[in-house]
């Protein structure tokens, strides 16, 4: 599926997906799926319809799944507040080997 798709349920410490979130993973989807990245005039309505039912739907589904869900925008969407986003996320993980590990002997 299309990898700018990211996860929104989350661990109950992450905090909430909001609806920025799933309106962007909803467009994303129905980009891949349509095949229009914009939408003709002719096709305008029934894609932004298709973006909205998708969207409030994944927003049932990750309630349902235990992951709050509150109004607001996409975090990914400002730069800024994106790399900040990225930066903590990866804070926690340990740094990936840029070498193989030798076999056992």
């Amino acid at each position: 599926m299309c990898r700018s798709i990211r996860q929104l349920r989350r661990a109950p410490d992450a905090g909430p997906a909001t609806t920025g979130e799933a309106n962007a993973a909803a467009l994303q989807y129905v980009r891949k799926i349509s095949g229009y990245r914009t939408p003709s005039a002719r096709n305008a309505a029934a894609f932004d319809a298709a973006v909205a039912e998708i969207a409030a739907i994944t927003e049932r589904l990750i309630a349902a799944t235990g992951t709050a869900v509150e109004d607001g925008p996409d975090p990914f969407a400002d730069p800024v507040t994106r790399r900040a986003l990225i930066e903590a996320r990866d804070a926690g993980r340990p740094p990936r080997r840029t070498t193989r590990p030798e076999a056992p002997a």
